[in-house]
């Protein structure tokens, strides 16, 4: 492999034709370095008799060439093409692809329902670290549901049900909907679902939705409720939430749907229907909430393609393996400091955790935190701090929710409890009470440890930690005196004592 090689992802869809570029280095690490979206509606303009007309295909024919030559622009060395559920319907599937195979050079697949279900799956357990749940994907023409235990998949079915096809069967053009198409609806759906006992044998469990009905819908939510964090992937909703947006949609004329901020155009005539479908199938996996997964069929066509295995990593290693790529991205500081300033700030928090009442994943926030704390400074190493807020609240990486992405940026981003309150104003809603006082609790350990390796020497081979009276006690064995260390750590030490209510005093014992 070279030192950069690049893939470019189409994914043929019934409502839309997507593309996705990656660039992934000889490390492993890869990000998003184009993209394309085109309305196609192609489940819509199948014929009474199951054809797409030639109109359709040189269309598409024209976006596909479109697409080759922003890969080829971008130093591709492999196309990847997939065609879902419209071409898979459509009864001249064969000459629809040697057709496009002749105008654009592609070879294209098309997916059965069952593989695109597990190939969406993918994605989704490269990008979020849940172990447990159901996995449905709505498309234009078709839904795709897999059941997830312990990060394997048990079952997984296409049923040929979408938000284009059911606008089209149930002639929902521009007026609003009414209840009782609302009720059919679901009822078609709920029809299919109980063709597969596994659906409801597992209540309890999260749905985790891909595609683009549930990211139009999460997007709408988000904006209505002026939710302040910036990520799409990871956002969760109820299903009462989801009946009330549902309610308030069908209620509406596509026309004003069109004007509503927050919802793509192009989707508001099939929305309703495609939520209808949603909230059935959340109803009969007996699901309690709703979380966006951001990743989907793109991302788990790239997974197999170019980095294969992501079904057999844990939870954890999602977390890690994001972790691991942003450093790659964003090459700051040596990786040795970072490593040492993680075993430092563990050592210290695994003593004084024993005293205090901290949330259960407070360590795992601050390993995170310990391993990004300087990214920022790939923008400016002035006001560093900022930047890697920022940076941490806007890059995508993957395996914590967003509370905990926000309390982990405000860790790795800390320099005092007013700058900590001014970052975290904007994202009260979101908080929980003692938030706050934890991030800066971590914050500050994480200062303490960055001060104890400051010369980036990785020179203190051991550290015992110990509180005594009103001291807290560092004795390090160190390869070579600490000077720059000492200075730190004593410059540091009255904040340190506001907040923890004990000073830090460093000791040092030569190793020789």
């Amino acid at each position: 492999m070279r030192s950069a090689e690049v893939t470019g992802i189409i994914d043929i869809g019934s409502n839309t034709v997507r593309l996705a570029v990656y660039r992934m280095t000889q490390d492993r690490s890869y990000r998003i370095i184009d993209q394309g979206r085109w309305p196609a509606r192609l489940s819509q303009r199948l014929t009474p008799d199951g054809e797409l007309p030639d109109e359709a295909v040189n269309e598409l024919s024209e976006v596909l060439l479109h697409y080759r030559s922003i890969c080829r622009m971008h130093g591709a060395l492999r196309i990847r093409a997939v065609a879902t559920a419209a071409i898979r319907a459509a009864v001249n599937r064969e000459r629809i692809i040697r057709r496009l195979k002749e105008t654009t050079g592609l070879d294209i697949e098309i997916l059965p329902g069952e593989e695109e279900a597990r190939i969406g799956s993918l994605g989704m357990l490269g990008t979020l670290n849940l172990s447990d749940g159901f996995v449905v994907d709505i498309g234009g023409g078709s839904t795709e549901i897999t059941l997830l235990k312990n990060r394997h998949r048990l079952h997984s079915v296409s049923f040929p049900i979408g938000s284009v096809n059911t606008a089209a069967r149930f002639g929902l053009e521009e007026g609003p909907v009414e209840s009782s198409v609302l009720h059919d609806i679901q009822e078609d759906t709920r029809k299919f679902l109980n063709n597969e006992s596994w659906i409801s044998r597992h209540p309890g469990l999260p749905l985790i939705g891909l595609g683009g009905t549930v990211r139009a819908f999460a997007k709408l939510r988000q904006h209505q409720t002026e939710y302040p964090f910036p990520l799409l992937h990871g956002y969760e909703q109820t299903e009462d939430e989801l009946s009330s947006e549902l309610r308030q949609l069908s209620e509406m004329p596509v026309s004003k749907r069109r004007k509503l901020p927050g919802l793509s155009k192009d989707r508001a005539d099939v929305i309703v229907p495609g939520m209808a479908i949603l909230r059935s199938v959340m109803r009969e996996c007996g699901s309690d909430r709703l979380v966006v997964c951001g990743a989907g069929l793109r991302d788990g066509l790239f997974f197999e393609t170019c980095l294969p295995g992501m079904e057999t990593k844990t939870a954890n290693q999602v977390l890690e393996d994001s972790i691991r790529n942003l450093h790659a991205l964003y090459p700051t500081i040596p990786r040795e400091h970072l490593e040492q300033v993680r075993l430092l700030v563990l050592s210290i928090y695994d003593r004084l955790a024993k005293d205090s009442e901290f949330p259960s994943k407070t360590r795992v926030w601050l390993e995170a935190a310990a391993m990004l704390f300087r990214i920022g400074a790939v923008i400016d190493l002035n006001d560093v701090e900022d930047h890697t807020f920022y940076m941490l609240i806007h890059t995508h990486w993957n395996g914590l929710p967003h509370r905990e992405i926000l309390l982990t940026a405000a860790i790795a981003s800390f320099k005092g409890m007013n700058q900590l309150r001014r970052k975290l104003s904007p994202y009260r809603s979101m908080l929980h009470d003692g938030d706050v006082d934890t991030a800066a609790h971590l914050g500050s350990l994480l200062q303490l440890a960055a001060a104890l390796d400051r010369s980036q020497s990785q020179a203190i081979r051991s550290l015992q930690v110990e509180v005594s009276g009103n001291q807290l006690r560092l004795k390090a064995q160190t390869d070579h005196p600490l000077s720059v260390e000492q200075v730190e750590v004593e410059a540091l030490s009255k904040d340190f004592k506001k907040i923890w209510g004990i000073k830090p005093v460093l000791h040092m014992e030569s190793k020789d």
